[in-house]
């Protein structure tokens, strides 16, 4: 598999197929007419915003206010069209990087093919051990950061409403909620 590298991508976005419960959740870049599509779950996607978040506000921190970084998402800079279509899952995601580019003043979000090897912690060393797993690597400035946050957040939150009483997702037609002792709400 190759390394889908887009350093910066016309577009990278979070966005869901499917009802809320059975959605596949994709992270997609896109470039010059070529896109890529990788398969995540919603607690990577979670996850990777409120990282993205952190590591945003530490840079800004860091710096006493110098680096290019805004402290929200500029007006106007969230993309919310839907996925580019098709959509074909060049793979499913195992392991993900971040890291702040110094150099360049860039985000850098590496996504690991999954593999059945357990341990791995660094994509790009995994990818030279392994040359067959795909790699997707992608480089945004502050502002496009920002703005992938709030859409990630904004679709994390789309999906179906927390039980009150145990915190899980309820379906439309409820659910068992174990501080229900099994009953349905």
């Amino acid at each position: 598999m190759p390394v889908y590298d887009y350093d910066p991508p016309r577009r990278f976005v979070v966005g869901t197929v499917g009802e809320p419960g059975q959605r596949t959740f994709f992270l997609q870049a896109s470039d010059r007419g070529r896109v890529t599509s990788v398969a995540v779950e919603k607690a990577q996607v979670q996850v990777l915003a409120q990282r993205i978040e952190e590591l945003l506000d530490l840079v800004v921190s860091r710096s006493g206010g110098t680096a290019p970084v805004p402290a929200l998402a500029p007006e106007g800079s969230v993309d919310t069209a839907p996925l580019s279509t098709p959509i074909e899952e060049d793979f499913r995601v195992g392991v993900m990087s971040l890291a702040w580019d110094s150099d360049r003043d860039r985000v850098v979000v590496e996504a690991l093919e999954a593999t059945e090897t357990e341990g791995v912690s660094d994509p790009a060393e995994a990818v030279e051990a392994d040359p067959s797993l795909g790699m997707l690597r992608v480089s945004l400035d502050g502002a496009s950061a920002r703005a992938f946050v709030v859409r990630a957040q904004a679709v994390v939150q789309a999906g179906r409403p927390p039980c009150p009483f145990c915190g899980d997702p309820l379906d439309p037609s409820g659910h068992v909620c174990p501080r229900a002792n099994g009953y349905r709400r």
